[in-house]
């Protein structure tokens, strides 16, 4: 097997630059940003112009903005442009009601030319490429993918990354990579086509290149505590064989490293600690362990490194016999 593109999704609170720089070492070929909104870009609001901070060691990396105003998306994309991302990339895929409620994200599924017109704004303000990400549509009666995806190429866009749900499933059901190849196949497509949606697993990550032949494969939540599912699928990709399971103690260390990482780029403890709960709290590491549910609300209550180090070293010493499990066992 050849060695496939694999990229970090975009994800809010997560995808910060301690995340993003982990994944690069394991092995991401594209990193995105956290999704960022146009309309506080435009006012210049502090904590959303942190947003726009990259590093060259995560190179490449896209800048992802969201909003529902062309006008209001293209300046914004004016001002991510002096940031130096390598690809701009335009959300139409968020579907929690603070964004899709609002008309923005998925919300555009329901205004196709707005979609449209946003994404003309936005190619036409800014000399970097434009890349988009989308869904299959907005719920199961609607799956209006195959022809979007043609409408957005014809806009300029230079990529697109599809998530194989509609907006109504949220992230519940399966991801329908159906769909997804039947864009990819479509003889008129002639951008990469980027499929996203459940792949946790290298075995999943081969079958939906071979299957559905998609350019690169976009994992999201997979990643949760997880940063070295790039290595693992990028070595299955690339031999067929599966890496052997990694020891408890030193995917606790990386799990500790997120958390000094997100601390330090934060600059507050407790702030780093809830940022990064979502990773060392849920980590696959953990799962399967006998009656681990009072260490995990521990793990969850925890506000100080002291503590959450203390846990996790607990945690080795009491179930460090027990292998890792990682997405490759």
């Amino acid at each position: 097997m050849t060695r496939r593109p694999l990229y970090l999704a975009p994800m809010e609170d997560v995808t910060d630059p301690a995340f993003r720089l982990l994944c690069k070492r394991f092995g991401a070929d594209r990193v995105y940003t956290e999704f960022v909104n146009a309309d506080a870009l435009v006012r210049d609001v502090p904590s959303t112009m942190r947003k726009l901070r990259i590093h060259d060691e995560e190179r490449p990396v896209a800048i992802q903005i969201y909003g529902k105003n062309p006008e209001s998306m293209a300046d914004a994309a004016r001002i991510v442009e002096t940031a130096g991302p390598d690809f701009i990339d335009l959300n139409f895929g968020c579907p929690v009601k603070k964004v899709a409620g609002k008309g923005a994200g998925a919300g555009l599924l329901r205004d196709v030319p707005l979609m449209l017109a946003i994404t003309r704004a936005v190619v036409d303000a800014v000399h970097l490429p434009v890349t988009a990400k989308t869904r299959l549509g907005w719920n199961n009666d609607e799956k209006i993918i195959v022809d979007l995806a043609e409408q957005l190429q014809d806009c300029g866009i230079r990529e697109l990354a599809i998530h194989g749900r509609t907006r109504a499933q949220m992230y519940s059901g399966e991801a329908d990579w159906s769909l997804i190849g039947a864009v990819k196949n479509n003889p008129r497509m002639h951008i990469p086509i980027i499929g996203n949606g459940d792949v946790t697993t290298p075995e999943r990550a081969a079958e939906c290149f071979e299957r559905y032949g998609v350019d690169a494969v976009m994992i999201g939540r997979g990643t949760f505590g997880c940063p070295w599912i790039f290595e693992d699928i990028g070595h299955y990709l690339s031999t067929g064989s599966l890496l052997p399971p990694r020891s408890m103690q030193w995917c606790v260390e990386i799990l500790k490293e997120h958390v000094r990482r997100s601390i330090e780029w934060i600059g507050d403890e407790r702030k780093g600690i809830i940022h990064s709960r979502r990773h060392f709290a849920n980590s696959p590491v953990f799962k399967g362990l006998y009656d681990f549910k009072q260490t995990r609300i521990a793990l969850l209550r925890a506000d100080t490194c002291e503590e959450v180090f203390a846990l996790m070293d607990h945690i080795v010493e009491q179930w460090g016999d027990h292998p890792a499990l990682t997405p490759t066992n």
